[in-house]
């Protein structure tokens, strides 16, 4: 029951291939049905067949969709009926901060400090929220182009149930867990701050901070034990050390770790609040595109206009050409033709039938409208035209 179906859509989402899994289920990537990137998450058999976890996880969904931050991929749909259960989060296209420590090394310098401002900066608007984190570790870390990314907030304490627990599922990780989820206390938003410190520490020094080994023995350091931060920076070391403290009353909140840091939360905490704002009760939140998305729409943009504009260009000049040179006119529209004939190719196969129409009807547009020109326009006007439209393009070239 945990694979998608056999037709490689879960819902309106279109699976495209696995990115991994997790505790909690598998993640897929997938285009949402305006063909946008996300990222799908469908919980595993054992979860989605306890109904009080998924009862809990709908209540928490609807908090969890208010967090809303430059460091976070925010969760942006959810179906949790059904057999296949699955949660939709914005796609991150980026290693996880586990793989980019095993395989580049420790980070150090200006990566390291964005990766603690941001990671501050992602628990200062999930606290806001009224979230706790509650797995907050390395493999819970996306860095893309440098910048670091939240991502499974909310989940791990949504879940946190004994059927699920009971089932297989590890609710957290030892070593990231503060002592007082491992003693079974109330775990707050001081729990994800010890969380915050235990990841610094490993991206700083490349090591786990309370070591490894057995699960069990990893938990009797962490509460026991003081972590090992030789390697971490000065001015980083004094304050892992105040987060890492085994009483949670004792360690700083989000906002003043990112006070100490000198990280501008009120940014966040303006673009938190607008969003949640914008949410109502039992609807979804108003989502700002993403700069990918933003990126995908300016090229979708530049094409559209390259596809009219030339030919435009290249039906008038055929159009001229027509009488005196009719074989040089029947090459332009063959050039042309050919030209949107493999982008109409290219828009089958990412399945988009706005571009394939535009493509089509590009083509046909610029036959119909050189044999127009053609019959109303004597060879001179037309050349005419063609040289102001050659003049204009050649100044937007300079201005540009």
């Amino acid at each position: 029951m945990g694979a998608p179906d056999d037709g490689r859509h879960l819902g309106p989402y279109r699976l495209l291939s696995p990115l991994g899994a997790g505790g909690f289920g598998e993640v897929h990537l997938a285009l949402d049905p305006e063909g946008r990137t996300v990222a799908v998450k469908v919980l595993h058999p054992h979860i989605a067949a306890d109904e009080v976890a998924l009862a809990r996880l709908g209540r928490e969904v609807e908090t969890m969709r208010r967090v809303r931050g430059p460091h976070v991929a925010e969760i942006v749909d959810a179906s949790l009926t059904g057999a296949q259960p699955y949660l939709v989060t914005r796609y991150v296209q980026g290693r996880s901060l586990a793989a980019l420590v095993a395989q580049d090394g420790p980070l150090g310098g200006d990566d390291l400090v964005r990766l603690a401002n941001g990671l501050a900066e992602a628990l200062a608007v999930i606290h806001d929220a009224g979230v706790v984190h509650r797995d907050l570790k390395p493999a819970n870390v996306l860095i893309a182009d440098g910048v670091p990314y939240v991502i499974d907030f909310g989940i791990a304490y949504a879940l946190d149930s004994a059927a699920v627990t009971a089932s297989g599922a590890v609710v957290g990780t030892p070593g990231y867990l503060a002592p007082e989820v491992l003693e079974g206390r109330e775990a707050g938003p001081a729990a994800d701050v010890f969380s915050w410190a235990a990841t610094l520490a490993f991206a700083a020094t490349g090591r786990q901070p309370y070591g490894t080994g057995p699960i069990p023995a990893v938990a009797y350091r962490v509460v026991h034990h003081e972590p090992d931060l030789d390697g971490v920076p000065a001015w980083l070391k004094a304050l892992l050390t105040e987060c890492l403290g085994t009483d949670p009353r004792l360690r700083p909140s989000a906002r003043q770790i990112c006070s100490r840091l000198g990280v501008d939360a009120r940014r966040a905490n303006s673009l938190q609040e607008a969003e949640t704002r914008e949410w109502r009760p039992g609807g979804r939140p108003v989502r700002r595109p993403s700069p990918e998305v933003h990126r995908h729409r300016h090229r979708e943009r530049v094409r559209r206009y390259w596809v009219i504009g030339s030919g435009l260009v290249v039906s008038l000049i055929a159009a001229a050409a027509s009488d005196p040179l009719p074989e040089v006119a029947v090459l332009l529209l063959g050039m042309y033709g050919t030209a949107v004939l493999t982008d109409g190719v290219f828009g089958l196969l990412a399945r988009s039938r706005s571009r394939v129409v535009l493509d089509v009807a590009a083509g046909l547009g610029a036959v119909g409208l050189c044999l127009g020109l053609s019959a109303l326009f004597s060879t001179s006007s037309l050349l005419v035209a063609v040289g102001t439209v050659l003049f204009v393009l050649v100044l937007l070239a300079f201005a540009g």
